[in-house]
């Protein structure tokens, strides 16, 4: 197969509503977008999400890295060994740049299923993917009204699990004191701080003061402070979830110790592609941690649908999904429809139809009104 050109643009799709954690407030997407073009006439489509405050990159460094890499790419990439290789030689270059590379490779991969005309999961060797999947109800840091309103909509829709997202102020007793008087359980709820407290004893004071054992808690400390979350588990009895702390299947040693401590959010674009996710995936299902399939926030359905590659290929160890917001949250998606969850976070693929069909699955709907193209070729 021959690519001819890649282009890329910034997507900014506002929010119905902003979204606010303990590191950022985000009214709209960040998003890197990436088009694949090849001979035959077929487009792959392709998004990454690069965070300042999780991998370091920005929007322009995202876009920089494609212009420096697109003509090796071109040369060098035609088939998913040529892709598969690319990604073992230049380890280094993705991990500086990993949401940046996310959206070339899936807009490669779904090239590759459009031109082969099979789902990427064919084109990867694995089972098609069926059934139904279910996501967790993530609720962000909003003042009391607005989170008991949220609550009350999740729970009328069904949800069964549910992140909260920490802000180590008063008002998170506030939304602990909603959690009890709607009936939800501790074990039901994950804890998102966002590496907010500087040490462990400032995080075990505050979350021993609200008195709600939350099922797990998502970095709660300084990135890669491992003593302090280990400390934390400890003290608490609460599973750590690794996000930041877990940005590359290198670093996973650190955690197989004690694998029953740990939880693994693997995001496709903090980790650089499916590729690289499947390959997480595989190595923390062997040393028996469990995983969530994470989102950032603001992904469209192009990283959602690789997301479920990646759940898919979790198996067992898979515990929760997450994202699949489409325009719950998006004044508009770039597919259409859109994949976003249901009635209690379910996501049923054989009534979507998607698992069959050439790449990705999805119909665009592009609109380039609000994406600040530049062309590459």
């Amino acid at each position: 197969m021959v690519i001819e050109s890649f282009q890329s643009s910034l997507l900014s799709i506002p929010f119905k509503q902003a979204f606010k954690h303990a590191s950022a407030e985000r009214g709209q997407t960040q998003t890197l977008w990436v088009h694949a073009h090849g001979r035959s006439g077929a487009v792959g489509y392709g998004e990454g999400c690069p965070r300042e405050y999780v991998t370091g990159e920005t929007l322009q460094g995202a876009q920089h890295f494609t212009q420096l890499h697109q003509h090796d790419w071109l040369e060098n990439i035609h088939s998913i060994p040529s892709l598969t290789q690319w990604v073992e030689v230049h380890q280094s270059d993705i991990d500086a740049n990993p949401a940046a590379w996310t959206a070339v490779e899936l807009s490669l991969l779904d090239l590759f299923g459009r031109e082969l005309n099979c789902s990427v999961e064919m084109l990867l060797g694995m089972k098609p993917l069926a059934g139904t999947f279910h996501y967790t109800a993530v609720l962000g840091d909003a003042p009391a009204d607005q989170f008991e309103k949220q609550l009350a909509g999740y729970l009328k829709a069904g949800f069964s699990s549910f992140k909260v997202k920490l802000s180590g102020q008063a008002n998170d007793h506030a939304k602990v004191a909603a959690l009890k008087a709607a009936g939800v359980a501790a074990q039901r709820v994950r804890a998102d701080a966002n590496n907010l407290w500087p040490d462990a004893d400032s995080a075990i004071a505050h979350l021993q003061a609200l008195d709600f054992p939350f099922f797990a808690l998502e970095e709660p400390v300084h990135a890669g402070d491992i003593a302090g979350m280990r400390r934390l588990s400890d003290a608490l009895g609460a599973k750590i979830i690794l996000d930041e702390s877990l940005l590359r299947s290198g670093q996973l040693s650190a955690f197989t110790e004690q694998p029953q401590q740990w939880i693994v959010n693997l995001r496709v674009s903090k980790m650089g592609g499916v590729l690289r996710s499947l390959q997480l995936a595989r190595a923390a299902r062997e040393h028996g941690l469990e995983i969530i399939v994470g989102a950032h926030v603001g992904e469209t359905s192009i990283l959602t649908r690789a997301a479920l590659t990646v759940a898919h290929g979790s198996g067992k160890a898979l515990l929760a999904q997450e994202g699949a917001f489409g325009t719950h949250l998006l004044a508009y998606d770039m597919c259409t429809p859109p994949l976003m969850f249901g009635g209690g976070g379910a996501l049923d693929i054989d009534k979507l139809g998607i698992a069959s069909r050439p790449g990705w699955g999805l119909s665009m709907s592009l609109d380039t009104q609000h994406s600040n193209s530049a062309n590459q070729r």
